[in-house]
């Protein structure tokens, strides 16, 4: 565990007086300007953000790390919007190229799980026009009649925009009959960035910024919780990225219904951006660590382990991060086809236990509200998990 004098230490250390005051406001539990936020992209060392971030999380939560025993459903891929960065989408007109799911595929899937110990179904995929907002209320509802224990999390603000329009009910209207229908929490795709000089080169046809908060929003009046994505990595400026984090810090101060917020990196794998480099894992670990320190009012940081591959989540551990989302039993397609660092994207209980305590963390299983389930302190794994690892 890191004390405070350590990190009192490193912010005496620095020559910069600014980077100075902006240090002593986070160990002093007060709020970072904008502008301090950009001041640390540009100028901060990772040793200085990381120090103060781990310090941060150490604070809220110790050495836990969370994760959770869930699966992913992805109805389609099939999507009337263009997403430059987007590998996983085909768009409607060449649907012949993508999938559709029926109701009955999708139970099909969740009944592969019956007498397993998961906790949450994410259910997540393209803007089809046929599936529309009394198709997923069937689908919720059947998934619900099957297995009423099981959390149901699902769709991006950008399906349900979608749905509600073509439904032709209010953003509250909708969220009230996908909630009655099953819909317990809202995960938090299609944020992407913000700032509509960035949104529209990269996803100019799909929802706004106001429009995904506004939906968000409505979830937290129902008595929902979601989560708040940013993708990173690409086009965007410092200022951006501070952008987006303010405009989710803000909400928050309203509703206080986000848990967690989670940076996506860019991959540019089979994109139209595929041109546009990929940031740095040193670049990740400050993306992580300035999050931290900005998303004060967040309680829970999230890397997806897939996403950034097992060594590089390990290390995000000691960069505020204390969540590493879930086992994600499933060969989810929207990983790999974005060029994930992990082909078979899955995990069982054991290996990711082990992963988090070969940093020395203290794995703590939860269920998508972060309630606690099991401690895995004293899990004892094999030597042939364990080397599998390594």
């Amino acid at each position: 565990m890191q004390g405070t004098a350590q990190v009192q230490s490193i912010i005496s250390n620095t020559s910069d007086k600014e980077l100075q005051l902006i240090g002593e406001k986070v160990i002093n539990h007060q709020r970072i300007s904008f502008d301090d936020g950009v001041y640390l992209f540009e100028k901060a060392s990772l040793p200085f953000v990381g120090a103060l971030a781990n310090f941060v999380r150490e604070q809220k939560h110790g050495n836990k790390t969370y994760f959770n025993r869930n699966f992913h459903i992805e109805p389609t891929n099939v999507c009337v919007f263009d997403c430059k960065f987007c590998s996983y989408s085909r768009l409607y007109a060449h649907k012949e190229e993508g999938w559709e799911l029926s109701i009955d595929d999708m139970l099909n899937i969740v009944k592969k799980y019956d007498g397993q110990p998961v906790t949450e179904v994410h259910i997540v995929g393209g803007v089809h026009p046929k599936m529309n907002l009394y198709f997923f209320v069937d689908l919720l509802k059947a998934i619900h009649a099957h297995r009423p224990d099981l959390h149901l999390k699902g769709f991006t603000a950008v399906e349900l925009d979608y749905m509600f329009r073509k439904a032709k009910v209010s953003v509250d209207e909708g969220m009230k009959i996908l909630k009655d229908a099953g819909l317990q929490s809202l995960p938090g795709g299609g944020a992407e960035i913000f700032h509509p000089e960035i949104r529209q080169q990269i996803c100019e046809d799909k929802v706004d910024a106001d429009g995904w908060l506004n939906i968000h929003k409505a979830a937290h009046k129902a008595g929902m919780h979601s989560n708040a994505t940013m993708l990173f990595g690409h086009i965007e400026k410092y200022r951006h990225r501070v952008d987006h984090m303010e405009r989710l810090r803000q909400l928050q101060d309203e509703t206080g219904g986000f848990n967690t917020f989670i940076p996506l990196k860019f991959r540019n794998k089979d994109n139209d951006m595929s041109h546009v480099a990929e940031s740095s894992v040193a670049e990740d670990m400050r993306l992580y660590s300035i999050a931290r320190l900005y998303m004060d009012n967040f309680p829970h940081l999230k890397a997806y382990w897939p996403m950034l591959g097992r060594q590089n989540a390990q290390l995000s551990l000691s960069f505020g991060v204390n969540d590493l989302d879930g086992t994600i039993d499933d060969t989810t397609k929207i990983y790999s086809m974005a060029g994930s660092e992990e082909q078979t994207p899955s995990m069982n209980t054991e290996q990711l236990v082990t992963l988090i305590k070969q940093v020395k963390r203290q794995p703590v299983e939860r269920d998508t509200l972060y309630n606690e389930i099991k401690d895995y302190s004293n899990f004892i794994w094999s030597e042939e998990i364990n080397a599998s690892l390594n």
